[in-house]
């Protein structure tokens, strides 16, 4: 197949069916449903602040830092960059991210976070075709209440029959644990689904455990490698 035939079965409108056809829509969270990483950043920072350490993440910093998954693990591994390395024990690391995930729900609240543009559409429109939709993230489980409590509805959790988070397996993207998990919980075979990630590491993911990707570009990751995505867009207001 040459570039030129790829490009046609890709266009748009092609892409609005291919999205229509999916037995389920599967959603990441952080940079695909709302910009958030930022917020993130700015509730590390707090954290930082209100446990004595003189730590700072510039957006350069914690954009390196995102390609290590998961908060715990990204404080783990900014103090091994530092000199003298710091090393914290397991039960300092947890607490320290505890305190970071209080600032965040404080930043959420006051900052009344948006979902990105087409989102929600996207959801109303899934519902009203009758297909299934999940999260599978690499977040915490209270991160995404905190965010689609205020960005949805507090009864946001009945739009979702699965909801994988990055705490209910024992390896984060870019390993496929998140995806074959709800997987396991929708029954959906996966090339009958379609994921929709804004990184690599969620491409990863979601191509191991078999299921299609469409890319929606997000600010931090905008210049990753997304080959091997059906897809990528900008927003997803282009399939809606």
């Amino acid at each position: 197949m040459n570039v030129e035939t790829l490009s046609a079965l890709l266009r748009p409108c092609s892409l609005k069916d291919r999205v229509a056809r999916a037995s389920a829509l599967v959603l990441d969270v952080d940079g695909t449903l709302a910009e958030t990483e930022g917020i993130h950043r700015r509730a590390f920072n707090a954290a930082f602040t209100e446990a004595g350490l003189d730590w700072y993440w510039d957006h350069r910093t914690y954009k390196k830092l995102l390609r290590t998954t998961g908060g715990k693990e990204r404080i783990q591994a900014f103090g091994r960059t530092r000199y003298p390395r710091v090393f914290l024990s397991d039960p300092d690391v947890a607490a320290l991210h505890r305190l970071k995930t209080t600032h965040y729900g404080r930043l959420i609240a006051q900052h009344t976070c948006r979902l990105r543009p087409g989102v929600a559409a996207l959801i109303r429109n899934a519902l009203a075709r009758g297909q299934t939709l999940a999260i599978a993230t690499t977040t915490t489980s209270s991160n995404i209440d905190e965010l689609l409590s205020v960005a949805l509805d507090r009864n946001w959790r009945n739009l979702f029959a699965a909801v994988v988070a990055g705490d209910d397996v024992a390896a984060k993207k870019p390993a496929p644990d998140v995806y074959l998990e709800v997987l396991a919980r929708l029954g959906h075979p996966a090339n009958d689904c379609l994921a929709i990630e804004d990184s690599a590491n969620g491409l990863k993911a979601a191509s191991s455990a078999g299921i299609p990707v469409l890319i929606s570009r997000s600010e931090y990751f905008r210049d990753d490698d997304f080959s091997g995505a059906l897809a990528v867009v900008d927003e997803l207001t282009e399939l809606v």
